[in-house]
């Protein structure tokens, strides 16, 4: 192999930003994301913010951190509840040292603000969302290099919509598969100018 001038990769390389290789601990590979958030909240401890503020940097730094991973890969629910937990003592923490009590939960925090939330993401909800969004893409444009890869490993003579998890399956595909009926709550026929509609 090193001949040829192969080299052997390991389960930390990565390819455009992404794990080439996805241990059986999702946990444990997808774990670089927590460190991040708490690397970016853990140096804002010792800065004195206003709420609006905590506010900006939870909504577009934090929040915005695991959104690349989360359009690929269904992240291990005890993950995401971790980094939702880092957030929330942000939030309700004013000094480093200082623990404050978490007078709503975190849950609450994420509803709208009309309705008496702050609009923050749900991390579980907003990763099925994004996933079923890539789903939406492989139907919607079939022609595209990812969807035509996809069709002719997973799904040759179907439809996403129609599709197996197969044999021994990819993470990626187990987690695109699994937002699939989320997708499908969602969808709608459109009659159009109705040429193809067999009546």
């Amino acid at each position: 192999m090193k001949d040829m001038g192969a080299r052997q990769l390991n389960n930390s390389e990565k390819y455009l930003g992404l794990l080439v290789m996805v241990g059986r601990s999702k946990y444990n590979s997808f774990r670089v994301i927590k460190d991040r958030v708490w690397k970016k909240i853990n140096n804002w401890k010792n800065q004195f913010l206003s709420p609006s503020g905590k506010e900006v940097l939870l909504k577009a730094v934090i929040q915005a951190i695991p959104t690349y991973y989360m359009s690929v890969f269904k992240h291990p629910k005890n993950l995401c509840k971790e980094i939702a937990a880092q957030m929330a003592k942000f939030w309700w923490r004013f000094k480093k040292d200082d623990h404050k009590i978490h007078w709503k939960s975190w849950a609450k925090m994420g509803t709208a603000k009309s309705g008496g939330g702050l609009g923050f993401r749900e991390i579980e909800s907003f990763n099925m969302a994004l996933l079923a969004k890539q789903c939406w893409r492989v139907l919607t444009k079939p022609q595209s290099m990812a969807a035509m890869v996809l069709k002719d490993k997973y799904f040759r003579h179907f439809t996403i919509l129609d599709s197996n998890l197969g044999h021994r399956p990819s993470v990626m595909w187990r987690s695109l598969w699994g937002s699939l009926e989320l997708l499908k709550e969602g969808l709608v026929w459109r009659v159009g100018n109705g040429r193809q509609i067999n009546i």
